[in-house]
């Protein structure tokens, strides 16, 4: 029989979070989890759901709370799934998310020498994102929605201000409501896969002010385009460009392959530190640009850089860790599998007048064996892989190719102590500092340094 029952109520204390945040009770080592409980907090709970090995339980009440407890200042936090931690402490967030890092590391993969510093955090940690995916619908009243989705569904909560957007990104997004309402443009419909509009997407350039919004469809006819065009220009003077992207997949991928500009740039720009980016609409640039800033710092710092060595960026992307890298290295080489943003990083270089950068499209493992056919051999190799960490392939060439460090960016922890663990074998895992890119979310970024063993 089963430790507890479906809707059983129960009481208990907060022992531990798991690494979504949520708090850990447990009996006889059963382990229940209870969104927004926080540690040492007496508290009654619900059991919603009962599986073999765990439970999940729903906070009724709190008889104790935690000295880490802040009222969320946000109207939809109890329902929008944007954010998961407003309800803790900025200093408590910043300290959950380093343990995330000791665990992982110094308690699971057994790299006890390896120091893990404190996570950088924001002076300020609201109103952040640069880039916002506002996904469209229709409420049953038939009116136009716009804001995001409810926990783990794609119910749309209609919502006035996101607080980790950037404020224009919400001024923007009220005034395309009302327009998509009043002019009756056609909403696209998930369930039935007809409709035209699936979601709006806003970038702005946090240094230059800039404005990109982009129309993401279900086919190419945007009949009421250029009166939204119109009146966008009209209401907004720092729009350089706008997009329609045609995305017809009815997948949950946001952004289709094709884009057209229907008014200003191809492209918006913004700048890290004294380094000038051109950005596309699907161009990969980080969320957070203030904290970038500090992240690329931190990089810099484990690479201690002296004007003579080659740096290797791969997974690349439009350059921005290698044009950050640049004035202080030899020469950089940047590879990157997508095209596009091989094409921006060219040109970006040559906005910055940076004429010791080499960028190429490929894979990054067959890219490097031809570099080093032709006698180039890096000293610093930056790494910054998507979600799901390094091809082992390319962590084979790496090791193959043994350069003094190896300064490794992650958003996912778990699959960068997976590659470390692979590293380990030719290098010292030095140091790792996580960075929070997305307060008052579970993510958390980290930079490490791995250091060649016979060095």
């Amino acid at each position: 029989m089963a430790v507890v029952q479906k809707n059983e109520v129960r009481e208990g204390e907060v022992i531990d979070l798991t690494h979504e945040g949520h708090g850990v009770v447990k009996i006889d080592r059963y382990p229940i989890f209870i969104p927004h409980a926080l540690i040492n907090e007496q508290i009654e709970y619900k059991i919603i759901k009962v599986k073999k090995n765990f439970a999940i339980g729903k906070l009724l009440e709190i008889h104790e709370a935690s000295e880490d407890r802040v009222t969320p200042p946000c109207v939809y936090y109890q329902k929008c799934g944007g954010c998961q931690l407003q309800h803790m402490t900025y200093r408590a967030q910043l300290d959950m998310k380093r343990e995330q890092v000791v665990n992982l590391f110094h308690r699971k993969a057994g790299f006890d020498r390896t120091t893990i510093h404190d996570t950088i955090g924001m002076e300020t940690p609201w109103h952040y994102r640069n880039k916002s995916q506002i996904p469209v619908g229709k409420n049953k009243a038939q009116e136009t929605v716009m804001g995001f989705y409810r926990q783990r569904s794609h119910d749309i909560i209609d919502m006035d201000e996101c607080l980790i957007q950037d404020d224009i990104h919400n001024e923007v997004m009220n005034k395309v409501r009302d327009w998509l309402n009043e002019l009756q443009v056609s909403i696209y419909n998930e369930r039935k896969k007809k409709g035209i509009v699936r979601h709006v997407v806003i970038r702005a350039g946090h240094h230059t002010g800039e404005l990109m919004v982009i129309f993401v469809t279900n086919g190419r006819k945007l009949k009421q385009s250029q009166t939204l065009v119109d009146r966008l220009v009209a209401t907004f003077p720092n729009i350089t460009s706008i997009k329609q992207n045609i995305n017809q997949t009815h997948s949950n991928v946001i952004m289709g392959d094709e884009s057209v500009t229907l008014y200003g740039k191809d492209q918006i720009e913004d700048t890290l530190s004294d380094v000038r980016f051109k950005i596309s609409d699907q161009s990969f640039y980080q969320i957070n640009t203030s904290q970038t800033e500090k992240l690329y710092q931190k990089a810099i710092d484990y690479a201690a850089l002296s004007g003579e060595e080659t740096v290797l960026d791969t997974y690349c992307g439009i350059g921005t860790i290698g044009l950050y890298m640049a004035p202080q290295a030899k020469h950089v080489y940047g590879v990157e599998v997508v095209p596009e943003a091989i094409t921006d990083a060219k040109e970006n270089a040559t906005i910055n007048g940076y004429q010791n950068t080499t960028f190429v499209c490929g894979k990054a493992e067959e890219v490097i064996l031809g570099w080093q056919s032709n006698g180039i051999k890096p000293d610093v190799v930056m790494v910054d892989p998507p979600r799901k960490g390094c091809d082992e392939t390319f962590l084979d060439t790496l090791l193959a190719l043994k350069p003094q460090k190896i300064i490794y960016i992650s958003c996912n922890p778990s699959t960068q102590q997976r590659d470390a663990l692979r590293l380990s074998s030719n290098y010292d895992l030095v140091q790792i500092t996580p960075v929070d890119m997305f307060p008052h979310t579970t993510h958390v970024e980290t930079v490490a340094q791995f250091v060649r063993k016979d060095v």
